[in-house]
């Protein structure tokens, strides 16, 4: 089973390669980050972009085995497609510690400040452990995201709005990154 995929079937089969467009990933009208109603309202766009970079990381490692989720990109750089998802739940984490929870670090320890990019070997342990973290640190965060009907509420540092912002711009800029790091494994690009 594809370690990026979720549980269920579905989402297995919905990143099929495409048979009009070989270097993409699904065919356009198949793409799931594409909904037939535009978002409504600062919320619905704000989810709406987080959905996008969120199922973009997903696609961008479907298909691949533990070793080349590891891959590094370019020595001396320890970035890998794993290291990006383990980076990316501990950035998710940051959701509960704005809701007050007093919750450690995931991969990052005082001894290792890169633990989520350092830590990120060719295990398929490590890579189901990084998708199942990622995932369930997002799902907080949605619940945490619910839980505001203004997202001009400050969150502690800042209203939720910024913060929210922010981690969409990390997603964006991490998906160019799993761009470059997924055509490096395999020479697939597009989407």
């Amino acid at each position: 089973m594809d370690p990026g995929a979720r549980d269920d079937e579905a989402a297995v089969t919905r990143w099929t390669p495409s048979t009009r467009c070989p270097d993409m990933w699904v065919d356009p009208d198949d793409d799931p980050r594409e909904t037939a109603a535009g978002p409504v309202g600062e919320r619905g766009t704000l989810l709406d972009s987080l959905r996008h970079f969120r199922l973009t990381i997903e696609m961008k490692c479907a298909g691949l085995d533990a070793e080349q989720m590891a891959r590094r990109s370019v020595p001396p750089s320890t970035m890998s497609l794993l290291g990006l998802i383990r980076h990316m739940a501990e950035d998710e984490r940051h959701f509960r510690r704005m809701a007050g929870e007093d919750v450690p670090r995931i991969y990052r320890t005082a001894e290792d400040r890169d633990g989520d990019w350092n830590g990120a070997i060719a295990e398929p342990s490590v890579v189901a452990d990084a998708w199942r973290q990622w995932r369930a640190e997002s799902e907080v965060t949605d619940r945490f995201i619910a839980g505001f009907a203004d997202l001009g509420t400050r969150t502690g540092e800042a209203p939720l709005r910024e913060i929210l912002v922010a981690q969409i711009a990390e997603y964006a800029r991490h998906c160019g990154h799993a761009d470059l790091l997924r055509e490096r494994i395999d020479g697939r690009v597009g989407q």
